[in-house]
């Protein structure tokens, strides 16, 4: 049993002189692979997020992330005033802003 337990401790011939290389390469290969489909893409998407919001303007129709459509009526630093369709005007974050959209995109009634 003693020898038994020695035997499997031990290292196969050969196997130990290229075991933490591989372990490096292939944790290495795992970064690299998360990196680029996962990091990069959420970076780049939160750059286009950034550079969307700054470039809004008065009298822009957009979305908000609750799914309110209105219209830019007024800008602040980080807060945007808009009027939804019945005069009405909210005061939100410029952060909850999700997407612009044209007047083709409007319901006609």
């Amino acid at each position: 049993m003693n020898k038994l337990g020695i035997l499997l401790m031990s290292t196969p011939e050969g196997a130990g002189d290229g075991g933490g290389i591989q372990t490096l390469l292939m944790f290495g290969l795992i970064f690299v692979v998360f990196y680029f489909f996962m990091i990069r893409p959420q970076v780049k998407k939160q750059k286009e997020q950034k550079k969307f919001r700054e470039a809004l303007s008065k009298g822009d129709r957009i979305v908000t992330i609750g799914g309110i459509h209105g219209k830019i009526v007024e800008l602040k630093e980080d807060i945007a005033i808009i009027e939804l369709e019945g005069g009405t005007r909210i005061k939100i974050e410029k952060s909850a802003i999700a997407q612009e959209f044209s007047s083709e995109e409007m319901p006609q009634k």
